[in-house]
């Protein structure tokens, strides 16, 4: 089983973009990451199926965990039963979670390792997520930066640090930095991305209850997670520049063209997208801020010459 006749129209039912990501990347590769993807995914359609009670919810995160953790799948039917998102290919993708588990014992077991360790972390994250932000009146905030910090890496900066250990392992040569310093700038790009979709989505989280930016430091500029200060904001907008910046140190070191190619667009999506959330702020607007179709087009006709090129960046 591999990433063509499993990954790839499950990818492309739960994300277009991403399935064209792992197209570009080299073929030993595409396994562990396009596998790695799809449960992330599904652990991410459990955690938001709404349909299901928050109790159920992180029943079937720890129990979905359990089964990566171990490679025993007995609780899958009843989450099957249970998890019924209404998007079409979130429901896909649960119903067909048993050849996800059959394509991970396929899988050396260093990459099943890879993969059940940064999956602990994801599921740790989505977990804390459902815990911070009961169902209730009035919007609820993150206590502190730590919080946020910790709920960054736990869903995003791991999975910088997953896809470097995944490819150190399989592609020799694959960057001019040491891994040390290529893990830091990778959990750094990732925290980065998510922070991007932290302030994009600012209108989407308060109609839902909930508020990432510290309550502590929206305390100090007399405001509220319901309606948050500019200076805090600015402040996260900075956080996320400087780790997109890491983002770019990564992708300059990295040495294989397709992966230079995978790893821009993604970075260069969130830069352009930081750019928009500058001018437009989405802190007392109903507005999501998306970068418009030009500017993916923009992203795809230099992401061949960043191949070759860091002058691109």
């Amino acid at each position: 089983m591999n990433t063509a006749d499993l990954g790839g129209p499950l990818l492309k039912s739960v994300s277009r973009s991403f399935y064209l990501t792992i197209r570009i990347l080299p073929a030993r590769i595409q396994a562990p990451i396009g596998l790695a993807y799809l449960l992330a995914r599904a652990s991410d359609t459990i955690a938001d199926t709404a349909e299901a009670s928050e109790p159920v919810r992180l029943h079937h995160l720890a129990a979905f965990g359990k089964m990566i953790r171990d490679g025993a799948s007995e609780g899958l039917p009843e989450l099957q039963r249970e998890i019924q998102p209404p998007d079409p290919g979130e429901r896909e993708l649960i119903a067909k979670l048993d050849r996800c588990f059959a394509w991970l014992v396929t899988l050396p077991e260093s990459d099943r390792r890879e993969i059940a360790g940064v999956m602990e972390k994801i599921i740790r994250g989505q977990t804390l997520d459902l815990q911070r932000f009961p169902k209730g009146d009035g919007v609820i905030a993150l206590q502190t930066a730590a919080e946020l910090d910790e709920y960054t890496y736990l869903v995003a900066g791991c999975v910088g640090e997953f896809w470097t250990r995944i490819c150190l392992a399989h592609l020799p040569q694959y960057s001019r930095a040491s891994e040390s310093e290529l893990l830091r700038l990778g959990v750094n790009y990732g925290k980065g991305l998510q922070l991007v979709n932290i302030l994009r989505d600012i209108p989407a989280d308060r109609r839902a209850g909930r508020c990432y930016l510290p309550a502590d430091e929206l305390r100090a500029a007399n405001s509220t997670p319901a309606k948050p200060a500019r200076e805090v904001f600015d402040r996260w907008h900075q956080r996320a520049v400087e780790h997109l910046e890491d983002g770019r140190r990564y992708l300059a070191a990295l040495r294989p063209a397709r992966l230079r190619i995978g790893c821009f667009l993604p970075w260069y999506l969130g830069v352009e997208t930081l750019r928009l959330l500058n001018e437009r702020p989405p802190l007392e607007t109903e507005e999501k801020i998306k970068v418009p179709r030009s500017t993916v087009r923009a992203a795809l006709l230099r992401a061949p010459l960043v191949a070759f090129s860091n002058r691109v960046m």
